[in-house]
């Protein structure tokens, strides 16, 4: 019976880390890896070049660095004594399982979330439970490089024609209130002569 509830459980879920064992005891912040957990070596996301192609790629487990810290909020004293913030790090710029283009996309769209060694930092401490805030890491991480892999959409002639129109008459309102705001000034000039 707890066997296959547990075979329904692993199966019902997206990501592979409910096979990840959950640490005895945790004393301070702890840095481990998927690998030595025994966990796969990847875990896939799907990479959309345009409307038509769609490229299934893998995160390479054991090139990212996992560690856990102890959680902030409200808790009591499960908090205060269990790691359950989940932090993952890699070096975006030697990923070379993420394509050349989207790699510099990441860059510029998350340069907020990349330190100064050139390390993308994801955190999560939605859940009181290690597993699931590891399950959001990696998921903020797969949004992350689909972002950075949406193409954009190219303009039709009709987009294009609007965008004339909307430009030309944008141009125009600019120039009328040009010249209302000179003539304001003007009006209120006094000749000395």
């Amino acid at each position: 019976m707890a066997t296959s509830f547990a075979q329904r459980y692993l199966l019902s879920r997206s990501f592979i880390f409910h096979l990840i064992p959950q640490p005895a005891r945790l004393k301070s912040t702890k840095t481990s890896n998927f690998l030595k957990q025994g966990i796969y070596s990847s875990l896939g996301y799907t990479l959309r070049r345009d409307n038509s192609q769609v490229a299934r790629m893998h995160i390479p487990i054991d090139r990212l660095k996992v560690s856990y810290s102890r959680s902030s909020g409200a808790g009591g004293q499960h908090v205060n004594k269990v790691n359950t913030k989940a932090e993952i790090r890699f070096h975006v710029q030697t990923a070379d399982w993420i394509p050349q283009d989207v790699r510099q996309k990441i860059i510029e769209l998350s340069k907020n979330r990349i330190n100064k060694a050139g390390e993308l930092l994801v955190t999560s401490e939605l859940s009181r439970s290690q597993r699931r805030n590891l399950e959001d890491c990696v998921q903020k991480i797969s949004t992350i490089i689909a972002e950075a892999s949406e193409k954009p959409r190219e303009p039709t002639p009709a987009d294009l024609a609007l965008r004339a129109v909307r430009i030309e008459k944008r141009n125009k309102e600019r120039l009328q209130q040009k010249k209302l705001h000179s003539t304001l000034k003007q009006s209120r000039r006094v000749d000395l002569d």
